[in-house]
């Protein structure tokens, strides 16, 4: 998959057509709160570059995605995350994926069971 239009609700977001409180904003990425928080810490880091999915990013996103992963890291020690949390990024139909705008899940402040889902 190549990368979409940003017609989603997060390039929406990101274009500020929609309000929502940024946590983290970057000239890279966003950070918002998710709205079906399945924590007590549920943070989404979102790329402004439109991406459709993991599966579609390419070898000159290596740098981006990396990015995405140190500001979840900042963005959890911010939330107080220090006991740990979890790093999800759902991919396509069958790995769950509602938005397709790649994302990173922020979940912490809570147990987190094994297996997920």
């Amino acid at each position: 998959m190549a990368a979409n239009s940003g017609d989603t609700i997060f390039g929406k977001i990101i274009r500020k057509e929609i309000p929502s409180e940024f946590l983290h904003e970057d000239d890279q990425c966003i950070v918002i709160k998710d709205i079906s928080a399945q924590a007590p810490v549920h943070l989404l880091v979102i790329p402004k570059k439109p991406i459709v999915g993991l599966s579609g990013a390419d070898d000159s996103d290596e740098q981006l995605l990396g990015h995405l992963l140190l500001v979840a890291k900042k963005v959890a020690a911010a939330q107080g995350c220090e006991k740990g949390y979890r790093i999800v990024i759902n991919d396509g139909v069958d790995g769950g994926q509602s938005v397709y705008h790649l994302h990173v899940h922020v979940l912490g402040k809570r147990q987190l069971g094994w297996p997920p889902g």
